[in-house]
């Protein structure tokens, strides 16, 4: 599958400048390319200068709103980031639909930080405007929920949070949702830390995406998850996740190879794999809650048995009774086992009940506080409809 992939805010943009990494990685790697193009768009320059991975042109680096902002950003109110990309939308989607390979994509990824104000006002407004131009390709957004102590303290953050996700949501055909707390590793640094959770939300996608482009006959798999299954399983609310695990296979002539503890052993390391891409998952959800659902198995082709399939299916469809799942295998040299697993229609996530349950209170909050009304707010019923739109 191959993706036009456009990062909006600071967040986005580095994500976006990933998965341009990325695809350096599969051609290098395995000779094939996985992203049709990589954009970053922003309405500050320093945020745009800092990027490596994509081209540093202006049709890959495209900054917007330079009239209204002089090019310092929109200091995360989201309603001025969706305003200047009603402007100038036009002039995103003409200057990615110049790319060279852009006729070679299956989809678009549009990724942006929630909690920001170019991103996470933008993102649902350039999906909608190219929803309007190319209804034949699915558009995908990629949402990144904040830490826990942005939350905290600050209320801008939430309600950013909760307008983005429901726009996001009204338009997107699936919203991959990733919760930046869930990879944070409190002791390093931050900019080390920073890049290696954008490097850890993009490694789920680099087998699923490799799997259908392949061309060398020895490593497409006896069941291929192309971009077909990917489409039909990716829809609504979304999460994703990645597990690994080290074969050891050690040469012993006298031993014999149909022995059954090295059938037991290989369905072991199967589940533990898997334990580990659900326990991994972007968002933390309840898989009982979707109702669609993918995995991909990549290790080396004689490891890849009917057995450990059938395992693995049989285990998801144990944590997920109501989906539908779809699944594939993408035989690769080496000496691991990789499973990536996609949770996809997911009808209840309780991240995101709980920003619109604070955006709600924070909106009658300061209502009240407007009309001088001290009397406490009574319970509203979270809905998206009480959410305002970016749209």
């Amino acid at each position: 599958m191959k993706l036009v992939v456009v990062g909006f805010g600071q967040c986005g943009g580095r994500i976006a400048d990933e998965f341009a990494r990325l695809n350096r990685r599969a051609r290098g790697q395995r000779g094939i390319d996985i992203i049709a193009g990589a954009f970053a768009v922003n309405t500050d320059v320093a945020d745009l200068s800092g990027l490596t991975g994509i081209k540093p042109d202006y049709q890959h680096r495209i900054l917007i709103g330079g009239r209204k902002t002089g090019g310092h950003g929109v200091g995360k109110i989201n309603e001025l980031g969706a305003e200047i990309a009603r402007e100038d939308g036009d002039k995103v989607i003409e200057t990615i639909r110049m790319s060279r390979r852009f006729a070679e994509a299956d989809a678009f990824l549009l990724i942006a930080g929630a909690a920001g104000g170019t991103g996470s006002g933008s993102v649902p407004v350039i999906t909608q405007h190219i929803k309007e131009r190319y209804a034949d390709k699915p558009v995908y957004n990629l949402i990144v929920l904040p830490f826990e102590h942005e939350e905290s303290t600050e209320e801008r953050t939430v309600y950013n949070v909760a307008t983005c996700l429901k726009s996001s949501y009204l338009v997107a055909d699936a919203v991959f949702l990733v919760d930046n707390q869930r990879y944070v590793m409190k002791d390093s640094p931050i900019r080390n830390n920073l890049a290696k959770i954008n490097a850890a939300i993009t490694e789920p996608f680099y087998n699923l995406l490799c799997a259908g482009e392949e061309k060398k006959p020895k490593y497409i798999g006896a069941k291929i998850l192309d971009a077909g299954d990917i489409i039909q399983t990716v829809t609504g609310w979304t999460t994703i996740g990645y597990g690994k695990s080290k074969i050891s296979r050690t040469k012993n002539f006298f031993k014999r190879t149909r022995d059954f503890r090295n059938k037991a052993t290989e369905t072991q390391k199967g589940s533990q794999t898997m334990d580990e891409a659900i326990s991994g998952l972007s968002l933390k959800c309840n898989p009982i809650e979707s109702k669609r659902a993918l995995y991909l198995v990549s290790a080396p082709a004689k490891e890849v048995s009917v057995d450990l399939i059938k395992e693995l299916g049989t285990y998801l469809k144990g944590l997920t009774p109501e989906a539908i799942i779809r699944s594939g295998d993408y035989p690769r040299e080496g000496n691991s086992l990789e499973i990536t697993v996609i949770l996809s229609e997911l009808n209840d996530v309780e991240k995101i009940r709980s920003y619109f349950t604070k955006t709600i209170n924070l909106i009658a909050t300061l209502k009240k506080r407007q009309e001088g009304i001290a009397s406490k707010s009574q319970g509203i019923e979270v809905t998206l409809k009480d959410i305002p739109s970016l749209l």
